[in-house]
């Protein structure tokens, strides 16, 4: 994975706080006052979204936060592309896992967000956002049907499979997902609140809070032992 530092993949979620989370994300940039792009595409460039999670992120620590605007039929490429590449990590906002993947598509922005993570970049997620880091998601060409439900492909910085702050349905998509995949796969639930961390080489950390595990065995959806923090802050990746 080249020169790649971790990805912070928080799981957001209605009053969840990221606070201890994002003090470990500052402290793995590792610069005193870092410039922050903010990447919005999974829910339209919604202002609103910006001013919620752009506050939680300014209010612990002293950087420089740049929206990068690329929903817009109109959006200015050259420009964004600038900012992702001067920024020193890269945030990726919550909202629809598809409909913002197929923005990255259609912009053609896939191979430029792994590029960028191959030379050190830093990305750190929210809700969406982190699922969009990851490898793959689930969707159904109808909602009535399981039949139908398929994998589709994500930015595949983090090579993992996650779901975020879905602990009140019981990880229904995520256990949809793993059915789909490869006998021993494994798929991983963030609860509101907590982080999960998926270093250079693959491995991962649970920050905050357990992080739920299934796993596909001979065609069945097996819940493991969760993956536990083995300490309450982190310092490096």
């Amino acid at each position: 994975m080249h020169n790649r530092q971790p990805l912070f993949l928080m799981a957001g979620g209605r009053g969840s706080s990221h606070q201890h989370i994002l003090k470990s994300v500052y402290r793995a940039i590792g610069k005193a006052k870092p410039v922050i792009a903010y990447v919005g595409v999974a829910n339209g460039d919604d202002r609103r979204f910006l001013a919620f999670i752009g506050t939680e992120i300014k209010s612990m620590g002293d950087c420089t936060l740049n929206p990068v605007w690329l929903a817009s039929k109109k959006a200015d490429l050259t420009k964004a592309r600038e900012l992702l590449t001067q920024a020193d990590a890269i945030f990726m906002s919550g909202g629809d896992v598809e409909a913002g993947m197929q923005i990255v598509q259609d912009k053609g922005l896939k191979v430029f967000f792994q590029e960028l993570a191959d030379q050190g970049k830093l990305f750190f997620g929210a809700s969406a956002g982190s699922i969009m880091l990851a490898d793959q998601w689930v969707r159904w060409r109808d909602p009535d049907d399981d039949s139908t439900a398929s994998l589709f492909d994500c930015m595949g910085l983090a090579p993992v499979i996650c779901d975020t702050h879905a602990e009140d349905d019981d990880w229904v998509e995520l256990k949809a997902a793993i059915q789909l995949k490869e006998d021993g796969a494994l798929g991983y639930g963030i609860p509101s609140g907590a982080c999960l961390i998926v270093n250079s080489s693959g491995g991962v950390e649970a920050l905050g809070k357990p992080i739920v595990i299934y796993a596909q065995k001979s065609g069945m959806v097996v819940r493991q032992a969760d993956l536990v923090p083995v300490r309450s802050d982190r310092s490096s990746g």
